[in-house]
Parts: structure tokens; sequence; C-alpha cells
């Protein structure tokens, strides 16, 4: 972990854990997550072989989409702590050789951010309103300026009043209509930005996760979109779409990398990149732009042999030709937790958020399927992202619907169910209150029988989830071939249901993702394997092993 120039830079191979703050660990007995119970788990994360930590937002703000409405970019939020307990806490990741990622959003404020509660009170064309997208309606004021959506569902448009209480103009929001987009052709938006990011870096931050990277710049006139169907999504894929990856925002990103560059070591930026298009990807890591973007083509892909192997080469040539690392992750805040969606017939990540109508889960093979993926995904080059509670094998929990709070939930009107079951908080003791989280309850209702996945139950039982990735990530620190860069070699598989991959030096890689046995079709010793009652010479259904192919002494 140290800073030698001579050394790979840390985030082209780290390993970074995603902390929901809220549902981390709460430190002052009010239910929600906050940096004291941060602070007092670094240990763990330590223990566990993480080299970074990625914070969800903890800026000032009125949380009605769980902190991502920033009223107060320079501020902590006083439910998690001051900015002082935050300059501690990074001053004690660091001490620990972990790094500290906060998130930045930049598409939008809170509706109750300065900025935003100026320009209500302003004329339109004002500069005020200039920071965000105010436009007049159509019909006489009577309908949006266009036919935009949002993506929590409803309109993305919302008409405020004039001073008398009169008919005003319409501002955009394409997430909440508490969270106004701005206007990045302001001069007072990028400098603004520019002055957050180099206060947080000032302060010892490493670098940040760029929540919604791709829709920062809107096309002029903001035309319309045209859905099919009435889709609430259209195709982000589309030529020239009018808010989705504008050509136009890739000056602002270089503009941030010089930033980040003038630091000693440098800061680093991670892109939040719904993008199918590999190239398109790309074109956010070139060299002067972003370091990585989060490989969501890879969450989303279903877990059989052909996707995960389709998702894995596009995600390395399309990284590979701009000299970036790609990334990789099973799971995040934002999408059901993997053991629930592996254990559907259907693994593929739909948009939105999914619900009951994508059929039944079994947990039990979702649990050895999201085993197996964890060695996969350990096992490729570049970064990994572990979202908090997949090293414990967690599944989304149902919560129930009086005490759900996501907007997702909210605005549609119950119809999709919402991000609520994957955020819940983590349990840390077989039981009390709250399994351990904190002193007195948990701000999420924790479903009965939490504590069965409990840190201090895991801890110790080798055949548990939790003792898996600690084994992973020991020896993904020790291994020669793993961590780093270097590719990934595909071998003849012994069926359809297998992948079978080599890295330089010595090191196997098989994965059985079919409901029997397969032979290991590799010379080596098995080192690490997904099922603890694995028979030799074989990769167990719904597996994976990794393989010393030429056995060597390591401590």
């Amino acid at each position: 972990m140290g800073d030698d120039v001579t050394s790979v830079p840390w985030w082209r191979d780290a390993v970074i854990y995603q902390v929901y703050l809220q549902s981390f660990a709460d430190g002052n007995a009010d239910g929600i997550g906050d940096i004291a119970g941060l602070r007092s788990r670094v240990g763990y994360l330590s223990g566990l072989g993480v080299d970074a930590i990625w914070i969800t937002p903890w800026f000032r703000s009125p949380l009605r989409d769980a902190g991502y409405d920033v009223s107060d970019y320079r501020a902590i939020h006083p439910r998690y702590g001051s900015v002082d307990e935050g300059m501690t806490l990074i001053d004690e990741c660091h001490a620990a050789g972990i790094r500290v990622i906060l998130d930045i959003v930049p598409n939008h404020t809170s509706s109750a951010h300065p900025w935003f509660v100026e320009a209500l009170g302003a004329p339109p064309g004002s500069p005020e309103r200039s920071r965000y997208h105010f436009r007049a309606g159509r019909d006489d004021g009577r309908s949006p300026p266009n036919d935009w959506l949002s993506v929590f569902g409803g309109p993305a448009w919302t008409q405020v009043e004039d001073a008398h209480g009169r008919p005003d103009e319409w501002y955009l929001h394409l997430f909440d209509s508490s969270q106004p987009d701005l206007n990045w052709d302001s001069a007072d938006v990028r400098s603004e930005f520019e002055d957050v990011l180099r206060s947080w870096f000032d302060l010892g931050v490493d670098g940040f996760r760029i929540d919604v990277a791709t829709a920062l710049v809107k096309a002029p006139g903001l035309p319309d979109l045209g859905y099919p169907d009435g889709a609430f999504l259209a195709d982000l894929t589309r030529a020239d779409h009018p808010h989705r990856d504008r050509d136009e925002v890739h000056e602002i990103y270089r503009g941030w990398r010089k930033l980040a560059d003038s630091y000693d070591p440098p800061r680093m930026f991670a892109a939040e990149a719904w993008l199918d298009d590999p190239d398109r990807l790309s074109r956010y890591v070139r060299p002067d732009e972003l370091h990585t973007t989060l490989n969501l083509y890879y969450l989303k892909s279903a877990w059989t042999a052909d996707s995960m192997r389709r998702a894995i080469d596009a995600s390395i040539a399309a990284t590979s030709g701009v000299g970036a690392p790609t990334t990789w992750a099973l799971s995040n805040h934002d999408v059901e937790r993997v053991v629930t969606r592996y254990g559907r017939d259907d693994t593929r990540r739909r948009p939105g958020v999914s619900g009951p109508e994508l059929g039944p889960v079994d947990e039990q093979l979702g649990r050895r399927r999201a085993r197996a993926a964890a060695l996969l995904t350990l096992a490729l080059p570049g970064s990994v992202y572990v979202y908090q509670g997949d090293e414990l094998g967690l599944a989304d929990a149902h919560v129930p619907e009086h005490a759900r709070q996501d907007p997702i939930w909210i605005r549609s009107g119950g119809r999709r169910r919402g991000r609520d079951g994957a955020r819940v908080p983590l349990p840390w003791a077989p039981d009390g209150s709250s399994f351990g989280f904190g002193d007195d309850g948990a701000w999420l209702p924790q479903p009965t029988g939490w504590g069965t996945h409990a840190v201090s139950s895991q801890a110790g039982d080798d055949s548990s989830f939790l003792e898996l990735y600690r084994s992973a990530l020991r020896l993904r620190r020790t291994h020669p071939a793993l961590g780093g860069t270097n590719g990934v070699h595909w071998s003849e598989a012994p069926g359809d249901d297998v992948l079978v991959f080599t890295r330089d030096p010595g090191f196997g890689c098989v994965v059985n993702f079919g409901p029997a046995p397969a032979p290991i079709p590799l010379d080596g010793r098995v080192i690490l394997s997904s099922d603890h009652a694995t028979t030799e010479g074989e990769v167990p259904p719904h597996g994976a092993v990794w393989l010393d192919l030429h056995p060597v002494s390591r401590p």
C-alpha cells in the first residue's frame, strides 16, 4: 500500500469495500450508522483485507434519497458526525493501510441547497436560475417543457410558483423532485465543484466515486426523447441521447483529472456509468480523463458461463485499449443483493429494481452461486468492489411496506419495490436489539434470524462466507499472479457450463455454472474452493476453485 512512484498505482488492482454508511455500524445508539461506528470497525476492514473504502454520501442533506440530495458539499451531516471526525477517520484508515473514497453527486443538488432556494426567489432568466434547468412550459405553461421522465417514476419536471402564487417556470429533475439537475453550461457550477473536490482532497481524501457520471451535460434545447411504449427509461445506448453520455461531458472530466494529478500522490476518480457499449464506456477512462469506471455491464450479466465470459472479454478489451484497468462488482446499494438475484431462475439484472414478478428466490442456491461468483470476480485482473454484507452472504431483506423509505417505492405508488432490501443494517452479533449494529435498534427493520449471518457467528468458521472472503483476499495479496492487471488466458473447458482460465505466473480458476460436478482440467493444487467439502479433482455444482499450477512455498 505504499506510494512509491515506481509501483503500480494502488487503484489499478485495489479491493474497494463499499460502505453504505447509515447501515454499516451505529456508534451513538440512535439506530443509524455513522462515522463513530465506522471508526470502531476499521480493524474489521483491515482484517478482511481490503485496500480502500468507498463511503456513500455523508454530506449535509435532507436525506430524501439517502444523501444523494446534497444541500452542502463541504459539511458532513450531523447525524453521521463532524468534519473533524471525518478527518480522524481518514487518518485512522490510512494508518491501517486503507484508502478513503467519497461519493460526489455532481448531476443535481438538493432542493434545499442555497443555490436552489435563491433560484426559486429569482425571476426567469436570472443568473440564479441559470445554475439549473428552468424552462417555460408548453401549452401556455400548463405542460412540462419536454417528455423526459424521472428515473424514479413520473415526469422529470416540476412547476414552481412566482412570488404571487401564480404558476411559473418548470425545473428539471432526472431523479426525485427534491433533486434539481444542475446546468453544467454554467461557469458557477464548474468552478464550484472543482473547489469542492479540492477542499476534500486537501483534507486527505484519496478519491471520489462520481454519481451518475454520464448525465451532467444535456443537449442544447432539451429536445423530446420519445419513449418506446411509455418506458420510464429510453435506450441509454441510442445515438445523440439528450441527457446521457453526451460527448461534451469529457471536457469536464479532463479538468477534474488535471486537478487530481496536481496532488502528491495523485488522487483518483471512479465513474458510475450505466452504459452497455464498451467503446462508449472506455472514453471515460482515456489517459487524460477518469481513472476507472464501475463495471455495470459485468454486474448486470446473467450467471451463465457464456454471459459472464462475454462480459469479461468485452470489459477487458474496452479498458485495455485505452490503458485503463477493468473494475468488477457483483452488487451495490442500488440493486438486488447477489444472493437474491442468483437465487432466481433468471439471474439477469433488470432495468430499475426488480419485483416479486421475477419469480421465487432459492437462497441456498443463490449463496452457492454467490460464493463461486466471489472467487471468479476476485481472480480477475483489475480492481474489485465489494458491497458491505456480500462478504457475509446476505440476501435482500424483506422490508415491510410501512417501513420502506426509498423514493422509488414512494414515487411509483408502491408499484416498484425499491432498494431498501439491499440496505438493511449489517448484523455484527447473533442477537440483541439490532444484532450488534448498535445499542438501540436499526433505522430499517432487520429480519428475524439476521444474526445467523453475523460477523461474530461466521468468524473462525472455515466454511463460512466471511472466511471464504478473508482467504480469497489474503491469496489475492500474496499470489504473484493475482492482483495486478496481467491478462486472462482462457483454457478449454470440460463442458458448456464451465469456465477455465489461467493467469501468469502459475494460477488457474475453474468455475462450474452447472448443477453437476465438473472435472478440473488443469494440472495443479487446489488452494481455495467455494465449497468447503470439495471432492478432489472436481469442481462442485455451482462452484469454483482456485489452483496453484506451479506450487511454491509461500507464507
